[in-house]
């Protein structure tokens, strides 16, 4: 009888041993790992970024439970933004997404064979990402920040009401810029305003591209550009000291002392890409989901920085606003 409970024992064991293995061999074949490449960490991207890692969370990847959440900043650098494409390409993930054009560029010439979803791209096509927006084709799809020119020109002209010569200060390297810088430049024409550039090639220039333009501009505008974005108090202090009203083409540059902008907000941004991620995680193929733009956009203001570059709000401008930093 012993022996007998002994060999039942064991048996037992055996059974739950194999039943916990076996669980465990399910729990690590479902884990996914999912691989971020960013240009430059700023307050709008950073956004983005965890946007998305929020989306996946409430879809039920978690990270260290059965999701690998791989992130690398390039700070700036196109060559480093290659070689973190290239390590991804090594570790060979379930999906690469790459916020900004110069990271989902650089992972789309590397990491080939690999799912890659874009976010906070401006013009995909001019980038080559894809071909086509509705049908993408491949394995690349993800969102696109567009920007609303129209409504970023009429913001100005409420702001500044005389303007004919408008600062435009960008990275004339970085595509993303020089797509929007093309299409404002063809939409103030039509109001009869000269485009002034402030070209910036990297960070440390963005000061002395912002003094370049006293005395030859109205206004400073400053689109999605990571480059000038990552340097912003530069312009902001050079739109102070020469009472410039500087208007950003994000929100975020708001807090940062813009005096207004008209934009997206990133962390929905993200949670929009997010759900593209999902749905690439389950089985769908990038290639048969449309390239997605952001509608919805938001106007902040700040009024201590609109004091200090000359700017006075309307009361109906601050009745539009849906933050107003005093």
């Amino acid at each position: 009888m012993k022996n007998l409970i002994l060999k039942l024992g064991l048996i037992l064991f055996t059974s739950v041993s194999l039943i916990a293995l076996a669980t465990t061999t399910q729990v690590l074949a479902a884990e996914k790992h999912v691989a971020v490449s960013q240009i430059v960490e700023h307050p709008a991207l950073d956004a983005a970024r965890q946007g998305i890692q929020d989306e996946l969370t409430e879809n039920g990847y978690v990270v260290g439970k059965n999701l690998k959440w791989s992130y690398e900043s390039a700070q700036g650098s196109p060559s480093t933004a290659a070689q973190i494409a290239k390590k991804f390409a090594g570790e060979k993930p379930d999906l690469v997404i790459g916020i900004s054009t110069p990271s989902a560029q650089t992972l789309a010439a590397s990491a080939r064979g690999i799912p890659l979803i874009f976010s906070a791209v401006t013009d995909p096509l001019a980038a080559k990402l894809v071909t086509n927006l509705e049908k993408p084709g491949g394995l690349i799809t993800g969102t696109s920040d567009a920007l609303p020119i129209e409504k970023h020109l009429d913001l100005i002209q409420e702001l500044v009401p005389t303007i004919k010569r408008l600062g435009v200060m960008f990275n004339p390297g970085e595509a993303n810029s020089v797509s929007s810088v093309n299409q404002l430049r063809s939409a103030a024409e039509k109001r009869g305003w000269e485009i002034v550039e402030g070209g910036a090639a990297k960070t440390s220039e963005v000061l002395a591209a912002a003094r370049s333009l006293v005395g030859k501009v109205d206004a400073i505008y400053v689109p999605t550009d990571n480059t000038v974005v990552s340097a912003f108090e530069s312009v902001v202090r050079v739109g102070q000291q020469a009472k410039l009203p500087v208007i950003a083409g994000d929100t975020s540059s708001v807090d940062r002392g813009a005096i207004a902008a008209i934009g997206f907000n990133y962390y929905d941004v993200g949670r929009q890409t997010g759900r593209m991620a999902v749905r690439v995680l389950k089985g769908d193929k990038p290639g048969d989901i449309a390239v997605e733009t952001v509608q919805k956009t938001e106007l902040y203001l700040n009024k201590g920085s609109a004091v200090k570059m000359g700017v006075t709000f309307s009361d109906a401008l601050i009745a539009r606003a849906t933050k107003v930093i005093d």
